[in-house]
């Protein structure tokens, strides 16, 4: 395949590369629309299923590398990749999901009636410690960081699976694309085991695909 003097300027430039940003698989509590946040939850057998299917589709994109959270629902998402290409799960703490104080393990509606004020004011698009846990622009301080430091170790044209969380993953595209924070909920949630993709060229990172990977679902999480 001949390379054109563009491509070639690019690739040389350390351009070119992809980033898969995967959500983990369905488990019990998004179901129940419980906020997780940090807490450690397992996948549900549909989460498992949705993980091996998804894994077969993104193995074929090739990838190079694979980080995830080390929360086990990203973990055990990021293993069915694993087992199909032979890479390596990074596992990386700053890829965990927001922390969100008292609100984890209670559902929208127990939110709703005991911290009626601080959820509306979330849902306005303010900047609230969710359950006096983390603002979302001190998730992306932590977690995009971590996203660029493995993409760095990326060849030319490379592609990185990150495996990581609705929230986290929401706030790490804002930040990447260069987005003010109050504009970061103009991103969609991910439903389960869906991912976006951003692409690198000349001016930076570009939104090249979102919630992608099968017909549309609705989003379960923390996040909505």
């Amino acid at each position: 395949m001949t390379v054109g003097p563009g491509e070639l300027a690019a690739r040389s430039a350390g351009r070119g590369r992809r980033l898969i940003l995967w959500r983990h698989g369905q488990t019990s509590w998004n179901l129940e629309r419980r906020f997780q946040g940090t807490t450690d939850v397992d996948l549900t057998d549909t989460g498992r299923a949705q993980a091996r299917r998804a894994a077969r589709l993104l193995a074929g994109l090739s990838p190079d590398a694979i980080v995830a959270s080390d929360l086990r629902r990203a973990v055990d998402t990021a293993s069915e990749l694993a087992a199909l290409t032979g890479l390596e799960v990074v596992q990386e703490e700053g890829l965990r999901e927001t922390y969100a104080g008292v609100w984890q393990g209670l559902t929208h509606d127990e939110i709703l009636a005991r911290h009626g004020e601080e959820y509306l004011a979330w849902k306005r698009g303010e900047p609230v410690r969710r359950g006096g846990g983390e603002l979302e622009t001190e998730v992306a301080d932590r977690a995009a960081p971590v996203v660029l430091r493995h993409a760095d170790k990326l060849p030319a044209g490379g592609t990185l699976v990150v495996v990581s969380h609705g929230g986290t993953i929401r706030t790490t595209i804002g930040r990447l694309l260069g987005l003010d924070a109050h504009l970061w909920e103009g991103l969609g949630g991910l439903s389960n085991c869906c991912w976006s993709v951003l692409g690198e060229g000349a001016r930076g990172w570009r939104l090249l695909e979102h919630n992608a990977g099968s017909l549309p679902e609705p989003v379960l999480g923390d996040d909505t």
